[in-house]
């Protein structure tokens, strides 16, 4: 898998890359170990750069949640071809995904469906993982959602 199939598959599903996202914060947005790759939080924000806001279960419906769930993938996905590279992406291994939600909302797995869907539509087989979905009061910038992975790669 290279770069530029993983943006066919992207322009096939009508979707836009955000530019890599610089760090706001004395933390580094992807450090390489070990043959691992581990992205800091990536939020629901556009390729345009406006963040999807709100609380899912007050604020936004499922669907809006999902949109959103997608948009932090997307972020993680330009972070991942700008620092790694799709040909050295072995396998995703562990996504986690937080959702502000209101306080009487349990959809977070159907949430998280969205990003995990999108995952395996851009890297196939690789981008089967292991995950987490966790509703939270509040994110920043009051973002939807906010996604954290962990990747195999090759050296």
């Amino acid at each position: 898998m290279s770069d530029l199939s993983i943006q066919k598959t992207l322009e096939r599903l009508h979707l836009v890359l955000p530019p890599p996202p610089k760090p706001v914060g004395a933390y580094q947005p992807i450090i390489l170990k070990d043959g691992y790759a581990f992205l800091s939080g990536q939020i629901s924000k556009s390729a345009a750069g406006a963040v999807l806001t709100g609380k899912v279960g007050k604020d936004l419906s499922v669907e809006e949640g999902k949109r959103a769930a997608q948009l932090a993938v997307l972020q993680a996905v330009s972070l991942i071809l700008d620092e790694v590279g799709a040909q050295k992406v072995e396998q995703i291994t562990r996504v986690a995904g937080f959702i502000q939600s209101a306080p009487d909302f349990y959809g977070q797995s159907e949430v998280m469906n969205a990003a995990s869907g999108l995952l395996v539509e851009i890297f196939g087989e690789r981008g089967r993982h292991a995950r987490t979905s966790v509703g939270v009061a509040g994110l920043p910038l009051n973002a939807a959602v906010e996604i954290e992975m962990t990747l195999k790669v090759r050296a």
